[in-house]
């Protein structure tokens, strides 16, 4: 097994203070697939639910766990979009991706999540699995920094 992959600081402040990012799948044939997400990082690992908010199918027909199932080779872009294009960021991130459904991994990602985003805290996330990226690749681009824009001050 590859040793973990260690986030550089920067990159991981950028990744914990983003509050969406976008999952990239693709399906048996090669098709792409791309959405949003909420998300958690911790060390090397990437974790997104498959929450409680309405859906057109139950969890296990959805798009992205489909293609998971098919293909776990998956990417994640977290960006930071400002006029003030000093300030453009983005990181790239590859791995493979599980679905994990209870265990240690499950809660450790569901605390991580509630932490983060207050929207989970009252969501049984425990009845639903969480997609779980190992990072096996991180690039970057911009200013990572996290402070306010100038702008907005």
């Amino acid at each position: 097994m590859p040793p973990s992959l260690v986030l550089q600081p920067a990159v991981l402040s950028f990744l914990q203070a983003a509050r969406v990012g976008r999952l990239a799948t693709v399906d048996a044939a090669g098709l792409p697939a791309v959405i949003p997400i909420c998300y958690q990082v911790e060390g090397s690992r990437l974790f997104t639910p498959i929450d409680a908010k309405p859906k057109r199918a139950d969890w296990r027909r959805l798009r992205r766990v489909r293609n998971l199932r098919a293909n776990p080779q998956v990417a994640v872009v977290v960006d930071r979009w400002d006029e003030d294009w000093t300030r453009l960021a983005w990181v790239h991130l590859r791995g493979r991706a599980a679905l994990e459904e209870a265990g240690p991994v499950h809660t450790q990602g569901i605390a991580l999540l509630r932490a983060k985003y207050a929207q989970y805290r009252d969501m049984p996330l425990e009845t639903l699995p969480l997609i779980v990226i190992e990072i096996a690749a991180a690039r970057h681009w911009g200013d990572l920094s996290v402070a306010p824009p100038t702008h907005l001050a």
